[in-house]
């Protein structure tokens, strides 16, 4: 009876807490980049189980975390959020990690916890992949409303990523201070390994960052690109934006239908 009592009320929100503090921050000291993102896949699937299962975070037990359940989470970042083939098993890397430390704590659930780590990734398809003609980039890049704050903050971010190829990661990681606009301009980014190097800017580039820099800071935020709230933007937050984005640039430029757009990652 304890056994089956235990099954019952293992709180989930108990083990996520468990697994970030004594997992990943004490014993495998992993990269704050590698958290943040671990921390967007479970706010997500806490969003998501609140509308599928009409659960609070606080109120979700493990047997709610089904393969099944899982999995419909994995197909919803696709379809509804736009999401990459490699972003959806980066989310799927990071219920794995979980998934495998729960497997320790709680190993009366072992077949459920089984069931999950058995979920496969996806394999890249090169074919999937869609390169945007100028006249696609344009329609995109005008998508943004930028008589408001937020617009010009979307357009400037999208002109950047699209005249300098930074990685998603890249982009929300620029500080303020990371960009230098005078002779030789570029910005200042920090890529995998922590390594540092200079990407020269285009004048068209060069132009809008002058424009956003001169843009009153948003509750002494750091970050190039915040949030409304003055936080960094997190890599969910730059792909609805951009979905909704391609969305409207669809209407005008017809030929975006046929293509999936997404920020490389």
């Amino acid at each position: 009876m304890g056994g089956q009592a235990m099954k019952r009320n293992c709180n989930v929100a108990t083990l996520i807490e468990r697994y970030f503090t004594e997992r990943l921050m004490r014993q495998r000291n992993v990269s704050a980049n590698t958290i943040a993102s671990y921390r967007d896949t479970f706010r997500l699937l806490f969003t998501f189980a609140q509308i599928r299962l009409r659960k609070a975070p606080s109120s979700l037990e493990l047997k709610d975390l089904e393969a099944p359940f899982i999995s419909a989470f994995l197909a919803d970042l696709e379809t509804k959020r736009g999401a990459s083939v490699r972003t959806r098993n980066l989310r799927l890397t990071a219920i794995r990690s979980f998934f495998r430390f729960v497997s320790f704590e709680e190993p009366t659930h072992g077949a459920l916890i089984q069931r999950v780590l058995a979920i496969p990734s996806k394999r890249h398809e090169k074919r999937q992949v869609h390169f945007l003609t100028r006249a696609e980039i344009e329609a995109i890049l005008a998508a943004p409303d930028r008589t408001t704050w937020l617009g010009r903050r979307d357009h400037t971010l999208l002109l950047l990523a699209a005249q300098t190829g930074l990685r998603l990661s890249e982009l929300i990681g620029l500080d303020r201070n990371a960009v230098h606009l005078g002779a030789g301009a570029h910005v200042r980014v920090i890529g995998k390994g922590r390594k540092e190097r200079c990407t020269p800017l285009t004048m068209n580039a060069r132009r809008a960052l002058q424009a956003w820099i001169k843009e009153p800071v948003r509750r002494g935020a750091s970050a190039l690109f915040p949030n409304v709230h003055g936080g960094r933007l997190s890599a969910d937050g730059v792909q609805s934006l951009l979905a909704k984005h391609v969305q409207a640039a669809r209407e005008r430029c017809p030929s975006l239908k046929s293509k999936r757009v997404s920020p490389q990652s």
